[in-house]
């Protein structure tokens, strides 16, 4: 199988919004770049999204990029995934990734994909909760927004829509940004959703006082959304931030570092 030179690729997720949100993060100029077997384009590991094989030949999602042994990367949507499946182009672009071995694609590797992303992005609200940089509850959020303390904002997808933009609002005007547009993300999660994955009753709205935690939590949602072929909104999106549009195709396949197979 051949293997393509790593180039350095500039990837750019920050938090902001008009005024106190903090410079971009940018990656390394060491950090490789993968290839979409499917379309072809160049992105990092934290954009694309990598399938292992497990011992008996079964292609699954490996968000974490930790399983061993060689590895192909997507970063095409949900819907041209499907088409991928249906044409047999997604089975040709793995045999040649993975050259002389069985492989057996389940049918719902699309759900599997879909569960592991937002497992991913639920665990890493999780994580910021914990670490008390997550806050839940209208009254504290929008106190917190007035102060400008707030540097990520997000609802759940069956919020009311008078509460979310009461809390747009507050958070407009602590960040002096009256007028701008700014606003929450529309999270694809409900509040259902939300309470069982952080373990609290009824989380509708959620917010971040942390720059950095907000650039983590930003990192994990644009996978999310650009697999449901969505974006988040431009006045929502962190100042700088691309979004990764990857059109369907074919294209040669990409090899990772030996890296326990796992769809969290």
């Amino acid at each position: 199988m051949r293997i393509p030179h790593n180039e350095p690729l500039e990837s750019v997720i920050s938090d902001g919004q008009p005024a106190r949100k903090p410079a971009p993060v940018r990656a390394s100029a060491s950090e490789p770049e993968r290839k979409c077997i499917l379309s072809g384009e160049h992105d990092t590991r934290a954009v694309l999204l990598r399938l292992a094989i497990s011992p008996d030949g079964v292609v699954l999602p490996d968000v974490l990029a930790r399983a061993p042994g060689r590895g192909a990367w997507i970063g095409v949507s949900r819907a041209e995934l499907e088409t991928a499946l249906v044409k047999g182009k997604l089975k040709g672009a793995l045999a040649r990734a993975f050259k002389g071995v069985a492989l057996s694609i389940p049918s719902d590797l699309p759900d599997q994909i879909e569960a592991a992303l937002t497992r991913n992005f639920t665990d890493r609200l999780g994580l910021e909760m914990r670490s008390g940089k997550l806050l839940t509850g209208s009254d504290r959020i929008a106190e917190n927004a007035r102060g400008g303390k707030v540097h990520w904002l997000a609802h759940a997808v069956d919020a009311g829509t008078d509460g979310s933009r009461k809390l747009d609002q507050a958070w407009r005007v602590g960040e002096d940004a009256i007028g701008s547009g700014q606003q929450g993300i529309t999270l694809p999660l409900d509040r259902a959703a939300l309470s069982v994955a952080l373990g609290r009753d009824n989380v509708v709205h959620l917010a971040l006082t942390d720059s950095a935690s907000a650039q983590r939590i930003d990192a994990s949602l644009q996978r999310l959304l650009h697999f449901h072929g969505t974006a988040m909104p431009e006045a929502a999106m962190p100042d700088g931030a691309e979004t990764n549009e990857i059109e369907s195709g074919e294209g040669a396949a990409d090899s990772a570092a030996p890296l326990a197979a796992t769809t969290n």
